[in-house]
This record gives C-alpha cells, structure tokens and sequence, in this order.
C-alpha cells in the first residue's frame, strides 16, 4: 500500500491513497477549530477506526444473513496529556439498526471486528485501551 501527503499551505495538506482518493488533513489550531480546512491527522486515525469496524461489522451481519439498514460508530477518545498526545482510551458504540436483528450475532460481529477482523483495531490495541458497546434499533 502507499500514499503520498502533499503540503498545500500553513498547516494544510492533501493525502492521495493509491486508490487516487483525496483528502485534506489540517493541523491548524486544533480539533475544535472548525475554521480548519480538514480532519486533523489525529482524527483521520480515529475515523480510519470507525470506519474499519464498521465495515467488518455490516459484512459479518449481511454474511449472517441479518436485515442491517444502518450502522453508526460513535468513538470518544481521550489523549495524552503530554507530547506525544497518543490515544490513551478509545470507546466505540455500534448503533446497528435493522429487522428483527439477533443480538448474540450483532455482538459477535463487533468482537470478530475487534478480534479478527478490523486492522485498524488490531494495531491500534497494542497501546491503546478500547472499549466497545453496541445498540441495537428496529427498524420500521
């Protein structure tokens, strides 16, 4: 796999996947800084996270055969307070909506995702504690 970060201006700069995707990634004054041009990289990892688990998820319950509509992972992550400011704590909600899911196999989708599946997950659990919940919503 590869990819290429090209700097644009100030703290902005675009990532193109091999894939030839494009993103801007933004280190502009922080998270909270809504004036920014991009995700900071930090926040990429973090939806890099979710949308990995996701993914993984919503195959393993279509493979099962389960009427997924929807699927929505929150994450909430805390960091370090000091240089390096690595995640310390991430914790995910999967909020899987759908028909008459069955519950034991929603769960067993989030942990084959976390235990198996999801690379993102695996790689970042060696130092990071992550934490996982799931709800699920009928469908109407």
């Amino acid at each position: 796999m590869e990819a290429s970060v090209k700097w644009v201006k100030d703290f902005q700069f675009t990532g193109t996947s091999q894939s030839g995707h494009e993103i801007t990634l933004d280190g502009s004054g922080g998270p909270k800084d809504k004036a920014s041009a991009g995700a900071s990289p930090m926040e990429h990892i973090l939806l890099g996270l979710g949308g990995c688990a996701g993914i993984d998820v919503v195959m393993i319950l279509q493979k099962a055969r389960e009427d997924v509509v929807d699927c929505v992972v929150d994450l909430d992550a805390k960091r370090a307070e000091i240089v390096p400011a690595v995640f310390t704590d991430i914790h995910m909600v999967f909020s899987i909506t759908g028909r008459n899911l069955t519950e034991s196999k929603v769960e067993n989708a989030v942990r084959l995702s976390a235990e198996k599946y999801c690379s993102a997950s695996m790689m970042l659990s060696k130092s990071v504690n992550i934490t996982r919940e799931t709800q699920i919503i009928e469908a109407p």
